[in-house]
């Protein structure tokens, strides 16, 4: 079965689903509705261009925080604000000589906060297109890690270098090519590269006339980022739940992406679009995961890592322990990838793998880990198990990790365990609203849930209702029950 995209549109938030063959390979949640500054819970912020002001030069970290207009002040450090520099210098220079406090200075988020730290920084400013990225301070041309053939690196390189000096192109910019870019031509790559620099002299104008700090561009809306990052030629289909967004998607894709026009289609169910999937989100939220073998494994965020640990349950090998033993960790490498993917982690990551005496079958598993851990393109290095037999993941980190997004500490345990936050439990009842609306039109719907997520919802004020009418539940209830726990709710259809 080829790459199918689903997208569900809420009145708050639009969840974005890969499956292939059959299963979920790749998740996105964004809100739409909501505090702008609740990066931890809402959208993301990266790729968003920002006028910043220097708010203070730390020459002992080689950084400086900025204020972009978040509640915590941004952090550019040295090395992501070298195009600031003199050209001509071959020395790399200190933050010092970079930016000065009260500079306006232009930059794009590349991390979202997290935890207690601010957003991460460059002034190494891309705009990503369909087919390339434009790098208004970067010359030259480059070519996505993932394209390995040397013919089309060849080909890609020549009608790149083909590209520069065109007069409706920025001058001395550069650009770096996408995967999707490989069986593009000239004509092709060339109308991307003209609106990547339509969009860089608009933020340039802006800049002129805005005081910091200042948003000055702000990447597409989740439904056009996604055509934008994830259609590919084998994508078979693409399924919206809302006519208005399928139409806004079907006019973005006639204009950047004319070959996936045809493959939108609008689901009218029957059910949810995202009812087979439901029970793989839910369990994302669980350490635990269950392997076809009879084994599972087991993830376990911190602060300072994430800690994975493979077990066979009652798995066993006739031909004895090493062979069971790579059968599980086969499995398991396989499976770590997805799920570290749909899990969002980052950082470090240690797996305790069942021992193996064969240094092959060392190979095997590790060759199988480093797979499925390159499916998404993000950064990733993978080690040699250590004396102790651990092996350690390194992944590029730009946001909270789901679990982070959708959970807070315990107040019943002291913060030992996890509760769903209000927000993330208000997500499921919304669903459920639309859903009931779906089966019972113009009746009316009243909700029961805990105090806390009747509260936020009657704190979206009458933005969510009108998000709710739109889609059919206009007559609508919110009662408070204090017996309900955190998680626990009611949505009825009155006559």
């Amino acid at each position: 079965m080829a790459q199918e995209i689903l997208i569900n549109v809420g009145a708050v938030e639009i969840r974005i689903a890969v499956v292939e063959h059959g299963r979920l390979e790749a998740l996105n949640r964004e809100r739409t509705l909501g505090d702008d500054d609740e990066a931890t819970a809402g959208r993301s912020f990266v790729g968003d261009i920002v006028l910043g002001r220097v708010a203070k030069v730390l020459s002992a970290v080689q950084a400086a925080f900025v204020e972009i207009g978040h509640e915590r002040a941004g952090f550019l450090g040295a090395r992501e604000a070298r195009c600031l520099a003199d050209a001509s210098g071959d020395h790399e220079p200190a933050i010092g000589q970079l930016v000065r406090e009260g500079d306006a200075v232009l930059v794009q988020i590349i991390k979202d906060p997290i935890g207690e730290k601010g957003a991460r920084l460059s002034a190494s400013v891309t705009i990503p297109g369909r087919l390339c990225v434009l790098a208004p301070y970067q010359p030259g041309i480059a070519l996505s890690r993932r394209i390995e053939d040397e013919a089309k690196r060849a080909r890609l390189q020549a009608l790149g270098e083909a590209l520069t000096g065109e007069g409706e192109l920025i001058a001395g910019a550069g650009y770096i090519f996408r995967t999707a870019a490989i069986g593009a031509g000239a004509e092709e790559l060339r109308e991307d590269a003209v609106r990547l620099a339509q969009d860089w002299r608009a933020i340039l104008d802006a800049r002129r006339k805005a005081k910091p700090p200042a948003l000055l561009h702000r990447d597409l809306d989740p439904v056009a980022r996604a055509l934008r990052d994830l259609v590919r030629g084998d994508t078979a289909r693409i399924l919206i739940d809302d006519a208005e967004a399928a139409q806004a998607a079907r006019l973005f894709c006639r204009r950047a992406i004319p070959e996936a026009e045809a493959r939108i289609m609008l689901f009218e169910g029957p059910g949810a679009l995202f009812d087979d999937l439901e029970n793989d989100i839910d369990g994302l939220m669980r350490p635990r995961v269950p392997l076809q073998c009879g084994g599972w494994i087991t993830v376990e965020g911190t602060d300072a890592l994430t800690a994975v640990d493979v077990n066979s349950g009652g798995f066993t090998h006739a031909s004895g322990l090493e062979d069971a033993s790579l059968t599980v960790n086969l499995e398991a490498a396989r499976e770590l990838g997805r799920q570290i993917r749909l899990r969002g982690i980052g950082g470090l990551i240690v797996v305790d793998f069942m021992h193996m005496k064969e240094e092959a079958h060392v190979d095997r598993v590790l060759d199988a880990l480093t797979e499925s851990l390159s499916r998404d393109g993000a950064p990733v290095s993978v080690s040699r198990p250590s004396p102790l037999g651990l092996v350690e993941i390194t992944r590029k980190r730009v946001r909270e990790p789901l679990v982070s997004r959708l959970s807070e500490s315990c107040a019943a345990c002291a913060g030992q365990g996890k509760v769903r936050r209000p927000d993330a439990v208000a997500m499921d009842v919304l669903r459920r609203i639309e859903t009931a609306a779906r089966a019972a039109p113009g009746r009316r719907i009243h909700v029961r849930a805990a105090p806390e997520v009747i509260r936020w919802l009657d704190g979206q004020g009458e933005g969510l209702r009108a998000a709710l009418a739109r889609r059919g539940a206009a007559n609508l209830a919110f009662e408070q029950d204090p017996t309900c726990s955190r998680e626990g709710f009611d949505v009825v259809t009155l006559p």
